[in-house]
């Protein structure tokens, strides 16, 4: 296809109408070279008229914004306490958990009850708070610099802690699931205490709710095969479900 108005017009009219095209996909129907496709794309989506991925091209922007968290609260709030929830399955007796920072994780902290002793290890203010005065409940506050727009602690005094702590089940939220870029969230200092809490935990939970598969934050957190679950809703797009479950994790559908 030799016109590029044309070309231009075939590859928009194939992404609206599925959402996405992968390159393959492209040069396919266009039969010209994945160069000539790239150079396309970055046309395209300089025209703001798409979103260029990893291998391809979307409707939908692919990266995660850093938003307030009294902004996020009002995005799916009905799901992620059908997230929060079902997250309660997972800690069973263990004598001690860490919930890291943001809006779903928040819900667990709400929703907790425990009818044994239980520490809770936290670097988000409002779990504290949400905590502090609930029966057979010990809350160890990470200390730090506080973000604002988390309403949590990052940084070293944060990390440093972490050094001298083990617990049985970490709950994380993060703002991007990706196949290749694994989970992702929008700040480079909570990226990295995310880290080190990983390492302190035996097993890992990702809370996160269907808008965040397909997407990516500016932070890498880990790859998918070092969690052991996610917990979803029943909107997570099941052929990407698919592929994360052959990474070896568990992923639980709330009803």
């Amino acid at each position: 296809m030799r016109n590029i108005t044309k070309r231009h017009e075939t590859i928009i009219k194939v992404i609206k109408a599925n959402g996405s095209a992968t390159i393959p996909e492209l040069i396919e129907m266009t039969k010209v070279s994945g160069v000539t496709i790239r150079k396309d794309l970055k046309f395209l989506e300089d025209k703001n008229l798409l979103f260029c991925t990893r291998g391809g091209a979307s409707l939908t922007n692919p990266y995660a914004n850093d938003r307030p968290i009294v902004e996020k609260a009002l995005i799916n709030p009905d799901k992620k306490q059908k997230i929060a929830r079902a997250s309660l399955a997972l800690i069973k007796e263990n004598d001690s958990i860490m919930i890291g920072s943001g809006t779903t994780v928040f819900e667990l902290a709400k929703v907790l009850q425990p009818e044994h002793p239980l520490t809770v290890i936290t670097p988000a203010i409002k779990v504290a708070f949400e905590l502090s005065g609930k029966a057979n409940m010990d809350v160890l506050q990470l200390g730090g610099l506080v973000r604002p727009s988390s309403s949590s602690v990052a940084g070293v005094h944060a990390e440093h802690i972490l050094e001298n702590i083990s617990c049985g089940v970490l709950f994380i939220g993060v703002d991007g699931i990706d196949i290749d870029f694994g989970l992702s969230i929008s700040n480079l200092a909570e990226a990295g205490l995310n880290q080190k809490m990983i390492r302190s935990a035996q097993s890992v939970a990702v809370l996160a709710d269907s808008t965040k598969f397909g997407k990516r934050g500016i932070g890498r957190i880990c790859e998918l095969n070092e969690i052991q679950y996610i917990v979803t809703d029943d909107a997570a797009p099941p052929a990407m479900i698919k592929q994360i479950e052959k990474k070896g994790v568990k992923v639980i559908t709330a009803s």
